[in-house]
């Protein structure tokens, strides 16, 4: 299974594409594709110019928590720089 991520232009968030096909910052709200359908969702996520930018697939696994090497690169990109705690998302919960 994989997910469709990528950056929100109004403000550079990650967002995930959910079932509603909305942008959602929450990785529990994204919805999850088999391989074959995934490239064809990637393909009609990355012509959104408008809203979105750098769209890619993820690879997720049955808890859709997202597996492989990419799970590190997901947390930071989710969280925020891991050298400082007082910037990027984590700096909301942590204060």
């Amino acid at each position: 299974m994989k997910i469709v991520t990528a950056n929100r232009l109004e403000d550079g968030a990650v967002v995930y594409l959910g079932d509603d096909d909305r942008w959602t910052e929450s990785l529990a709200d994204a919805a999850q594709f088999d391989d074959q359908d995934a490239e064809n969702v990637l393909a009609a996520a990355e012509s959104r110019v408008e809203e979105i930018a750098g769209a890619y697939l993820a690879p997720v696994d049955e808890d859709g928590a997202v597996s492989a090497r990419e799970r590190l690169r997901e947390t930071i990109r989710s969280a925020g720089p891991t050298v400082r705690l007082d910037l990027g998302r984590q700096s909301e919960c942590c204060a």
